[in-house]
């Protein structure tokens, strides 16, 4: 679908793409009716050499036992008559029977052109509809096996270029959103200067960089997801201590976790946890699953850091006392912008890229990184596994 799409950027496929499909099923249509005939023919002339060789041999051993007892030249006159009577009817007869097998296997091909080609024909006039922006269009499942196979596979391909412009919608909304609002916060620093509602002083002028901090942090993080989405990251991989790192991220956080009154611990911190990774990579990724442990967990809460090994990968999982999270949530967790929080208030999280930037980071190390959470106001844990060093 999205070679098809590339061919025009307006998204109508060309004309000369379909006219070349529509060509293809004609030539389909007529190989397999040629297919058909061509059984017919063969098995028809195989059957007229069998019947005129091998039958007309078995015939005439036949007839003449039988006419054994009549003189020899009446029985030679007999012979030849009855043998060419023979053949005459065995001609006649394949003749006949050629015709009805063409008939049937003409009609036969027609129905089985009609059940194969009908779902193709309307796959390819859905493909036509969705390729002009109708991503709402589906096709019906036919009956047979192998083409309800393909009809389902478009409809699931259907269902993800839907959901794949669903998100791109929702994208521009919130990237629109997140910039509107370090903008508006400097747009009104500015025209308080220019009324005089402000004294340009230097807290003023703090507030203002502090927004355009944060504009440039947001920007920032795009220009990163565009590259990890993109597979353009650079990774310097190594082997790597993960309970260096980790602990070296515990160190970083702790004085907000002492702000917040919050426990932090790694565990367990004895024997060093090799794994196959880029060093800054991996910090950027558990910085940011601490970052939000710490961001969402109330006062009294406690975050755990544990890490251990299953054998081929490393595993560090991020455990917190939390908000927890909804089971319906979980899924989307990892989508760009997406944030549990509706209102997205400052106060409850970030733009909503770290954990997407996060995941992406860790495939490119071959890693993953998954959630889970028991529900609302029961915490959650997310881990992150990376292959060990070999």
């Amino acid at each position: 679908m999205r070679r098809l799409a590339q061919h025009d950027r307006a998204g109508r496929i060309p004309d000369h793409v379909v006219d070349r499909l529509m060509s293809g099923f004609k030539q389909l249509r007529w190989q397999l009716i040629a297919a058909q005939m061509l059984v017919v023919l063969v098995g028809v002339v195989a059957l007229t050499i069998a019947a005129n060789l091998l039958g007309a041999r078995i015939f005439a051993a036949d007839l003449h036992a039988q006419l054994a007892s009549m003189p020899v030249a009446d029985k030679a006159l007999a012979e030849a008559a009855l043998l060419a009577s023979f053949r005459r009817a065995i001609s006649q007869a394949l003749l006949a029977a050629a015709g009805a097998a063409a008939l049937v296997g003409l009609v036969t091909s027609v129905l089985l052109l009609r059940q194969i080609l009908h779902p193709l024909t309307e796959i390819a006039r859905s493909s036509q509809r969705i390729a002009e922006g109708r991503y709402d269009e589906r096709v019906a499942v036919p009956v047979s096996d192998e083409l309800a196979i393909v009809a389902s596979s478009f409809n699931q391909m259907a269902e993800s270029l839907e959901r794949v412009e669903q998100q791109r919608v929702t994208l521009i909304g919130n990237v629109a959103h997140e910039l509107r609002t370090p903008l508006t916060g400097i747009e009104g620093y500015l025209e308080g200067l220019i009324d005089g509602v402000f004294t340009p002083e230097p807290a003023v002028f703090g507030e203002m960089q502090h927004e355009v901090r944060r504009l440039r942090r947001l920007i920032d993080d795009l220009q990163t997801l565009s590259h990890v989405e993109a597979g353009q990251v650079s990774l310097q991989l190594a082997d790597v201590d993960l309970v260096a790192v980790a602990q070296r991220v515990v160190n970083q956080l702790r004085p907000q976790t002492i702000t917040n009154c919050l426990e932090l611990a790694v565990l367990p911190e004895a024997a060093p946890l090799l794994v196959r990774a880029d060093p800054d990579r991996l910090a950027q990724i558990l910085l940011n699953l601490v970052g939000n442990a710490v961001r969402y967990t109330p006062e009294g809460g406690c975050i755990t850091v544990r890490l251990g090994s299953d054998g081929t990968m490393a595993r560090a999982e991020v455990i917190d006392t939390g908000i927890g999270i909804p089971a319906e949530e979980l899924p989307y967790l990892f989508e760009r912008f997406y944030r549990v929080d509706r209102s997205r208030a400052r106060s409850s999280g970030g733009s909503g890229i770290g954990l997407t930037i996060a995941r992406h980071l860790a495939w490119a190390m071959g890693g993953e990184i998954s959630a889970s959470s028991p529900g609302p106001g029961q915490g959650s844990t997310f881990t992150l596994t990376l292959p060990l060093a070999a």
